[in-house]
């Protein structure tokens, strides 16, 4: 810059360089006046990021100054256009934290998301974004230019689940970013329609009463248009006992539960003395199911069904039969009444053909002359199916209708014969085969069953009513719904008459969940039985207007019933006692178990204390409530002689308390479902009588007692009732006095005291009496005392104050005390029952007189006592109850 010389001398010259606007960063300095160079420089640091570019405008002013300074001459306006250049000072950062995506697994993706990063420098090269990178290693993933993020392979739900990989991000001049992003992949499964949210394992706890199975199950339908929906739940049991969960009582317990009439002939009992043509049969124990593999068969003892049944009778009978063995099937019997002996006539019959029910019933000529109905036939499939199922034939000759399990069937074949010849051939009743006696070199059973059999029964007379049967055949376990009316409108439900399936119906999946929701498994049986059962849910879809709907898979479940608890029946009171002749001959006899008590506990373990204790920890045993359904008792020793001995009870004692019972020469059973208390009270009017105990020393006797028909069964109570002997000796005799003491008197001896004086054969004086009398009564004061000191801590120790009082039974009504007149006792002092002492005492001074002149006779008894009882031990003289009622003094 540079300008002609005025009249000034400096004029010519570059003083200044001006920019013109406001807040500019930038200066002009003169480096040279005479030449007019100058240097543009910044008056602060100049930031890329605030200011790319800037343009302003620059003049030149030369030297020349007037008064004012206005003589400055300026040059013209030169336009100035300053570019900033960038610095890569800034790292990538990502836009978010941590990206997230689901996708489903199988499926190869172009991109399954994208991430962005971005960089504050302000330059295109220090600004881009010019590649991304995955960190994480071994991830079958990968990432463009861009930032999307693809999968390299497919994924699959059950490898893995859910993917977290890092990624990072790099500046076109590398700068890498300075925090790396989190990617999550979630990798869902295929979509496929079905039922969601169950647990395969449903266990239950015994007593909890109706228990939900899927309280969280939802359909899923994929997004598929569906306009109804019908859901069956099916409760397997086929497997469990008969069919089922059912209670395990005896028939006749049965029978009488659901009010069946009397009467009823059990023919398959359980084994023991008095049924004992079932002991060699193969027996399920836990549900007394008897098995026949076609080689057994059992006969039926005479009596136990009468030999004409009337045209009216019953059989019942659980049976689970599969197809018959071999190619050519043969008869397989389940009853039958045939010639014992010489012939081989059938007169009725039970008995499964090609997977037919035949009922075989022939009649007698002198009944009738006539062709009549003598077979009838059933063909139904549950005969071969493996199942259990419960049957009832019910004849009101000449109609003959079967049950099975509550439908009646009328049968689809009746054939007719002529009546049998009569004859006088006795008859055999047979289970499992047919007798044939005759027409074979050896008697032998033929036409075995192939199958299991229970509670086959015959009952003379009319059958009971269609409720009756229906209960008898009633399963204790089912499934259940709480609430019917939560089910919610536009729901249609049904449960077959088991109620092991139910069936429910509706357009509404919202409705449908929640239904099946509500269904519950149920098990009313107290001590159920343990183990598994399956469950199995199966569905049907309708969808709008389309050709191809979509298909639900079948829910495969399983409720796990878990062990009841075991209870511990227990039977205890007075275990040996005596009592007089006289009582065992009167009438009433004597009562054997009148104290008898029965609990039955369970082992709980003990809560968790907070205090520190090295006791070793010990099971809680708490009472526990349920039913009997016998009580045996068992002579013990020999069985009864019906001539001079016999157990009784009353029947007015059964029949209040619903139980019924059977007498024999071994004992008595008591059986029916009933309370403890119940069988308590009968156990205790037991009598036990004996018209000629003289040679009698002593009886035993056994209760044992069952629940659930030998399930669960008590200790066995064992009682020995013995006979109080009285032995007296001639007046005229003379003996020598002694001291004699039954065993269980424990008398303080004082040897220093001690004299020994011949009886003078004179007559007593006044005096003596007088002596004797008061010596006799101080000796039994002590001897009481001493007595009752070992009775007290005897009763220390027992369980409870009714059976301690209770097992000191002492009756010794005859007893008569003698003693030495001039022997003298001690009595250590006085106890608590002195009191009672003096009142005993004064009783006896009142009686005194009764005393006189019986001196030999009380010698002669003192030492028949002694002698009767010197052979009982110490165990069985701790456990006398003394009964002095009757006593004499």
């Amino acid at each position: 810059m540079s300008n002609g010389r005025s009249q000034n001398s400096n004029t010519g010259e570059i003083c200044a360089f001006k920019i013109r606007g406001q807040g500019l960063p930038f200066e002009a300095v003169v480096l040279n006046k005479t030449s007019g160079e100058g240097r543009l420089r910044a008056r602060s640091p100049i930031d890329c990021e605030l200011q790319k570019e800037c343009t302003f405008i620059i003049q030149a002013y030369d030297c020349g100054t007037g008064p004012q300074g206005t003589a400055w001459k300026r040059s013209h306006k030169a336009v100035v256009h300053i570019q900033v250049k960038d610095v890569n000072e800034f790292a990538p950062t990502f836009k978010e934290p941590v990206y997230k995506a689901v996708v489903t697994e199988g499926k190869i993706y172009d991109s399954i998301l994208q991430v962005e990063a971005v960089d504050e420098d302000c330059s295109p090269q220090y600004s881009q974004i010019c590649n991304y990178e995955i960190v994480t290693a071994d991830v079958p993933f990968a990432i463009d230019r861009n930032g999307n993020v693809r999968n390299t392979e497919k994924l699959s739900y059950d490898k893995q689940r859910q993917y977290e990989i890092l990624v990072t991000a790099y500046d076109c001049g590398q700068k890498p970013a300075a925090q790396d992003t989190l990617v999550q992949v979630d990798v869902k499964p295929v979509c496929k329609p079905g039922w969601q949210d169950w647990t395969k394992r449903i266990e239950y706890q015994p007593g909890s009463g109706s228990m939900p199975l899927f309280p969280n199950i939802h359909l899923e339908t994929c997004d598929g248009a569906v306009s109804s929906i019908q859901v069956t739940t099916e409760l397997q049991t086929n497997y469990i006992g008969k069919g089922c969960d059912r209670e395990t009582y005896s028939e006749k317990s049965l029978q009488k539960l659901c009010g069946a009439s009397s009467g009823i002939i059990d023919l398959l009992p359980s084994p023991s003395a008095a049924t004992n043509w079932t002991a060699g049969l193969l027996v399920d124990s836990s549900e007394m199911i008897f098995k026949f593999d076609g080689r057994q068969g059992a006969k039926i003892p005479d009596g136990v069904v009468p030999k004409n049944l009337t045209d009216q009778f019953t059989i019942t009978m659980w049976m689970k039969h599969g197809p018959s063995p071999g190619l050519r099937a043969e008869k397989e019997t389940i009853l039958c009444n045939s010639d014992k002996t010489e012939m081989n006539r059938h007169h009725y019959a039970l008995y499964v053909h090609n997977c037919r029910l035949v009922f075989l019933l022939r009649k007698d000529f002198d009944q009738a002359d006539t062709f009549r109905p003598a077979e009838f036939h059933w063909k139904l499939d549950q005969i071969c199916d493996k199942e259990w199922h419960y049957y009832v034939i019910n004849v009101e000759f000449p109609v003959v209708t079967l049950y099975m399990d509550g439908a009646t069937y009328e049968p689809y074949l009746v054939t007719n014969d002529w009546p049998i010849h009569p004859s006088h051939i006795a008859m055999q009743l047979t289970v499992g085969a047919c007798w044939q006696g005759g027409e074979v070199t050896k008697p032998r059973f033929a036409q075995f069953f192939h199958g299991s059999l229970a509670s086959l029964t015959i009952r003379p007379g009319k059958m009971d009513s269609q409720k009756v049967i229906s209960c008898l055949q009633a399963c204790k376990e089912g499934l259940d719904i709480n609430s019917l009316e939560s089910l919610g409108q536009g729901i249609k439900y049904h449960f077959n008459p088991s109620q092991s399936v139910l069936v429910m119906e509706g357009d509404d999946i919202g409705n449908i969940n929640r239904a099946l929701q509500k269904v519950s498994y149920i098990n009313s049986r107290q001590f159920p039985t343990a183990g598994v059962r399956r469950l199995k849910v199966s569905s049907k879809v309708q969808c709008f207007g389309e050709d191809v709907c979509i298909s639900l898979p079948d829910v495969d479940a399983y409720v796990m019933v878990l062990q009841a608890v075991e209870p511990q029946i227990t039977l205890h009171g007075t275990d040996r006692f005596w009592r007089p002749t006289a009582q065992f001959e009167s009438a009433k006899g004597v009562t054997l178990f009148p104290d008898i008590k029965i609990v039955s506990t369970f082992a709980k373990a003990e809560a968790p204390s907070d205090l520190k204790t090295t006791a070793p920890k010990s099971a809680v045993f708490e009472e526990m409530l349920h039913n009997l359904d016998f009580c045996d008792i068992l002579v013990l020793g020999g069985d009864l002689d019906p001539k001079q001995e016999c157990l009784e009870l009353n029947h007015s004692e059964l029949h209040q308390r619903h139980l019924d019972a059977t007498n024999s020469t071994a004992g008595y059973s008591i059986y029916g479902v009933g309370s403890m208390s119940r069988y308590e009270q009968v156990l205790r009017h037991i009598r036990y009588r004996n018209w000629r105990p003289a040679a009698l020393e002593a009886r035993r006797f056994r209760i044992k007692c069952s629940e659930l028909n030998g399930r669960y069964t008590s200790n066995e109570f064992n009682l020995e009732v013995s006979v109080l002997h009285e032995v007296r000796v001639s007046d005229k005799e003379h003996v020598n006095h002694l001291i004699v003491q039954p065993p269980f008197l424990q008398s303080v001896h004082h040897p220093e005291f001690q004299t020994s004086i011949q009886r003078s054969s004179a007559a007593p004086s006044v005096a003596t009496v007088v002596s004797i009398i008061s010596v006799c009564v101080l000796v039994f004061v002590v001897a009481m005392g001493m007595y009752r000191v070992r009775i007290a801590h005897q009763h220390f120790t027992r369980e409870s104050e009714a059976a301690k009082e209770a097992e000191m039974d002492w009756d010794d009504s005859a007893l008569t005390i003698t003693v030495n007149p001039m022997e003298k006792h001690g009595a250590p002092g006085r106890g608590e029952d002195e009191t009672e002492e003096e009142e005993e005492e004064e009783d006896l001074s009142s009686s005194s007189s009764d005393s006189e002149g019986s001196d030999e006779e009380g010698e002669g008894e003192g030492e028949g006592v002694g002698r009767g009882r010197r052979g009982q031990g110490g165990a069985g003289q701790a456990q006398l109850e003394w009964d002095d009622s009757t006593l004499p003094y």
